[in-house]
């Protein structure tokens, strides 16, 4: 089959033969895009879960803009700036007690296989090498090598399976199946893995699939019962997503090692961390230089990047952050109420800022007939809403109105009439 597209550009996640052109964004402010034919189209999935405030934040644009004139880029091995350490200390204050040192890279699958590498690194340099990884069922944690061994196979990676190494799984704790998958990981601990990663409370790519605070809190208990090293994807459940700052606020967990990007600059430039307790960075501190940790890349701590992502964490220190936050929780409830008792969806479900249902069709799942239909119909509507299949999710900037979210969920009414 040969491709009609003029341009050049191949777009992630995207099957070029099922569309016929894009529509070109040329401004954002705020909720909304603004395309160069005059519409003006409402985030209501924060442009991949990225933007928290707003797109284009004027105090975000404006450190941006202030460091750009000061300082473009350094080589970050064994040199440093001022916007990167105020950023792990803001950072080391506000994560989980017992986090000591923060890694920097530039994306939330990079921060994962930082993650993956330092706990390998800690077992090797410790003289206990351990090689295995305990996944959960229906994981995503991104798309690069190790992120893709330790996500979910499937339609995601089934091409590049032979680059992929095995992992340990233990099932989703689905509502009344919890025991079945602490029981799973019990078992999976007493062989000793290098680590159990999970992105905690809500599983995003894997259909926004949620489960408790308290099955949260037991998985960690297990893992340091069994001396496995807990690592916590929050590059989508950070920065307010989950209704906390951080998702393991809720369960009052401490991870050994935890992720963070997308929101961490406001959405606006690339960049992400990666968080460890002392005990993973002492393993790797040495006059031995065999146990340095071999990772980088050529952008690490982008001064720019850092300048945004420390003017994002100051507006944290506003109390009318948090307080918007809880405003969309509240709203967001509101909004799912009326599906509750719609014949139509089903599993009608809430995360803090994020909500989910599925859509009762025949076939479910990533691949559902009906998903490129409901992406043209909430792109008619001028909404930016990106079905997983049947699975519809709403996850906006916290700076949505009321009249937004309405809008929103009318758009949703009116897809139950689709048919696949």
């Amino acid at each position: 089959m040969t491709s009609p597209t003029k341009s050049p550009v191949w777009h992630p996640f995207t099957q070029h033969a099922l569309y016929e052109d894009f529509p070109t964004i040329v401004r954002a402010e705020g909720a909304y895009l603004h395309t160069d034919d005059g519409r003006r189209i409402l985030d209501a999935i924060a442009s991949w879960w990225v933007v928290t405030h707003g797109h284009c934040h004027p105090d975000i644009v404006r450190a941006i803009q202030d460091e750009a004139a000061q300082l473009n880029q350094i080589i970050f091995a064994a040199q440093t700036h001022p916007p990167a350490e105020q950023v792990a200390e803001r950072l080391i204050n506000l994560a989980p007690k017992g986090l000591s040192h923060v890694f920097y890279s530039d994306s939330g699958s990079t921060s994962v296989e930082v993650a993956l590498k330092m706990a390998l690194g800690y077992w090797r340099n410790i003289g206990a090498p351990r090689e295995r990884i305990v996944v959960m069922e229906h994981s995503y944690h991104g798309d690069t090598v190790g992120t893709m061994s330790v996500g979910a196979r499937g339609v995601f990676n089934a091409p590049y399976e032979p680059l992929l190494f095995a992992v340990d799984c233990i099932p989703f704790p689905a509502a009344g199946r919890e025991q079945d998958t602490l029981d799973a990981l019990e078992r999976a601990c007493r062989a000793k893995p290098a680590a159990f990663i999970i992105e905690p409370l809500i599983l995003g790519a894997g259909g926004m699939l949620m489960y408790s605070p308290e099955t949260l809190k037991e998985m960690r208990r297990i893992c340091t019962e069994n001396d496995v090293l807990f690592i916590a994807d929050e590059v989508m459940t950070g920065w307010g997503r989950t209704g906390t700052l951080f998702a393991c606020e809720q369960a009052d967990v401490s991870p050994d090692i935890v992720c963070y990007s997308k929101g961490i600059t406001g959405g606006a430039l690339p960049l992400a961390v990666t968080l460890c307790t002392p005990a993973i960075f002492e393993a790797h501190y040495s006059t031995d230089r065999t146990k340095t940790f071999f990772h980088s890349s050529s952008y690490t701590a982008n001064p720019i990047a850092c300048a945004a992502a420390l003017a994002n964490l100051k507006l944290w220190d506003d109390p009318q952050t948090r307080a918007r936050i809880a405003s969309l929780c509240a709203m967001q409830e509101r909004a799912l109420a009326p599906f509750r008792s719609d014949s139509r969806f089903e599993n009608i479900r809430r995360c803090g800022t994020i909500t989910a249902m599925d859509l009762k069709v025949g076939d479910a799942g990533y691949l559902a007939g009906i998903g490129p239909k409901l992406l043209a119909h909430f792109n008619r509507h001028d909404i930016l809403l990106r079905p997983l299949g049947n699975t519809i999710y709403v996850m906006p900037p916290y700076c949505v109105t009321p009249q937004d979210i309405e809008r929103i969920y009318g758009a949703i009414v009116e897809a139950a009439a689709i048919r696949p």
